[in-house]
């Protein structure tokens, strides 16, 4: 099998010229979703580079709509390449015979049967096109519906035109657009956000919070379990990532070619679930009370501490039984907390020397206190914390996916840092103190939490504070039935760390080539994790013999070990994440 060369196009010039006027550029973000599903490509600046090596696919993220540009899409398409566009490339509509509707959204995308399993999947932004002059045949797939899943109708989701011996395969939705304000907020926070219709989630409570700005629908985006609680039931982001990507796997193997990408977790991994701890109210018998019961249960979770914290024998005990020591940012006026870098380092440093500690991999802010865009995770990088957990929910009534995603993601920066990626890596939080009386929701969430979050292949976190641990059997008991009801859908649980440590070592896995023994060879000398290994898309048409396959991404896959360029496996044992409960 041969690899598909697959490039992105991001226009430097176009984006300089956003980003002087204040404008944001997330089309950037496109080559992040490939560097999180692990797929090899070529990043390209400029169109002229289309003409410096011969590119099978070429995603064109972001370019100017100049005449020059056009022409040398065009030019790409016609001598068989294949153009993937998310919302763009509206340079070429008029050629096609087509011409721009106004932009829509928000809206739903509605694929018909397939997948991802979503009926209607969310969009922020869309740029549909509508038929003109003369115009050229194309397929057309799915639909746009405006406002609801069965509001007004906005044109194809997708339209596939034939260009002399190529195709332009183009969405009319901005997905990157889409995946980062569905993930990060629609704007910086800045103000209280809308509270929720029904009364169950009071946003407006004069405290900044993360789930101030929430990208999703209260209506359309939530449903109820069987005891009448609301949730968010749909990672939207992520279905977003599976179209995508899907669609990236099955253009290649149409043309008999494959897309090697790294298997999310490690080799014996399915499922990964997390708890994390809240050390507020701050007393050591609370601690006590939470490690006989993560020790009862066989979790190691993440505590996040808050000044004053415990005494240096808690402390000691938290390390002992492999448990992770994070930060817990207080920035909550009323506690004469402050949004400001040189509190968090004060606060940080304080926790290092209470600790005993000489590094922090986690932080969750108190309260989920959350200002602007990205200055939490600026803080975290000015301090080496590599993950942060501060997004999930406040209130009762916004409980589940509520920023579209389970994954434990790369934030961006705004405009005014050119959209940068953090080097961050965010795993939000589903819910808190389950059966906590009317305060939080009921463990009538757990098994759609855990089945949704199955479905996209994310992270499963419950967030659990020790004081209630403490003062509550409901919520002792319902965090026994996390761990049941996880275990028995096959979840491990990792703390944020090695959640953390996993991911960022997958990541820096480049896939080069596919040797003849079928293994998927690496960049020469690279090392590694113990546990890693890729799945190779089956190309159109290619027999099956392999008894190692799984469909992914809706693509039938083959498992194949990982070797270094040189020919022999070379392992990097310290990466190496457990696998075991």
């Amino acid at each position: 099998m041969k690899i598909a060369r697959l490039a992105v196009l991001f226009d430097r010039q176009a984006a300089e010229r956003r980003w002087q006027y204040g404008l944001n550029a997330f089309e950037r973000y496109v080559g992040e979703l490939l560097n999180d599903a692990g797929i090899p490509y070529a990043w390209l600046d400029d169109v002229a580079q289309l003409k410096q090596a011969s590119y099978d696919l070429v995603i064109a993220a972001l370019t100017d709509e100049s005449a020059r540009t056009a022409a040398a899409l065009w030019e790409y398409a016609e001598q068989g390449g294949t153009l993937i566009s998310y919302g763009g490339v509206n340079a070429l509509a008029l050629k096609l015979g087509y011409a721009m509707e106004s932009p829509a959204g928000p809206g739903y995308a509605k694929w018909g049967a397939g997948y991802p399993k979503a009926e209607a999947v969310r969009f922020l932004r869309a740029q549909p096109w509508r038929e003109a002059k003369e115009p050229a045949p194309c397929s057309a797939f799915g639909a746009l519906a405006l406002s609801s899943p069965n509001g007004d109708p906005a044109g194809a989701a997708r339209l596939r035109f034939t260009i002399g011996a190529g195709v332009l395969d183009r969405f009319a939705v901005d997905v990157a657009d889409t995946i980062v304000r569905l993930q990060q907020g629609g704007m910086p926070v800045l103000e209280d956000g809308a509270p929720a219709p029904d009364g169950s989630a009071p946003l407006d409570d004069s405290i900044l919070k993360a789930d101030d700005q929430s990208a999703m629908d209260w209506i359309w985006d939530r449903r109820t379990t069987e005891t009448g609680v609301p949730y968010f039931a749909y990672p939207h982001a992520d279905y977003w990532r599976e179209i995508v990507i899907g669609h990236l796997l099955k253009t290649a193997a149409d043309q008999g070619l494959t897309l090697p990408f790294i298997g999310r977790w490690p080799e014996g991994v399915e499922r990964v679930a997390m708890i994390s701890h809240d050390s507020d109210g701050n007393k050591d018998e609370y601690a006590l009370t939470t490690l006989e019961l993560m020790k009862e249960v066989g979790v190691q979770s993440s505590w996040c501490m808050l000044e004053p914290g415990y005494s240096k024998p808690v402390y000691d005990l938290i390390k002992r039984d492999g448990h992770e020591l994070a930060f817990h940012y207080n920035a909550l006026e009323s506690q004469k907390g402050r949004w400001d870098a040189e509190e968090f380092a004060r606060q940080f440093a304080w926790l290092t020397e209470a600790a005993g500690v000489n590094e922090v991999a986690s932080n969750k802010n108190h309260y989920t206190r959350f200002e602007g865009w990205g200055e939490l995770f600026a803080f975290c990088e000015s301090h080496g914390i590599q993950t942060d957990q501060t997004r999930g929910p406040s209130k009762k009534g916004n409980v589940g996916f509520l920023f579209g995603t389970c994954h434990p993601y790369v934030p961006v920066a705004w405009s005014n840092e050119r959209n940068r990626s953090y080097d961050v890596l965010e795993i939000g939080f589903l819910t808190q103190d389950l059966d906590l009386s009317d305060h939080w929701a009921d463990s009538s969430v757990i098994a759609p939490f855990l089945e949704g979050v199955a479905d996209v292949d994310g992270v499963a976190h419950f967030l659990f504070h020790q004081i209630h641990i403490q003062k509550h059997e409901s919520v002792r008991n319902a965090l026994r039935r996390v761990v049941s009801e996880a275990r028995e859908r096959g979840y491990v649980f990792w703390t944020g760390k090695q959640i953390n440590d996993w991911q960022r070592a997958r990541r820096n896995i480049s896939i080069a080539a596919l040797d003849d023994s079928g293994a998927v060879e690496t960049a020469s000398g690279q090392p590694i994790p113990a546990g890693a290994f890729a799945w190779v898309p089956v190309p159109d048409g290619a027999t099956v013999q392999d008894e190692d396959t799984e469909t992914h991404f809706g693509v039938v896959c083959v498992k194949r070990p990982l070797r270094s360029a040189s020919g022999s496996i070379k392992r990097e044992d310290d990466l190496h994440v457990q696998t075991g409960h």
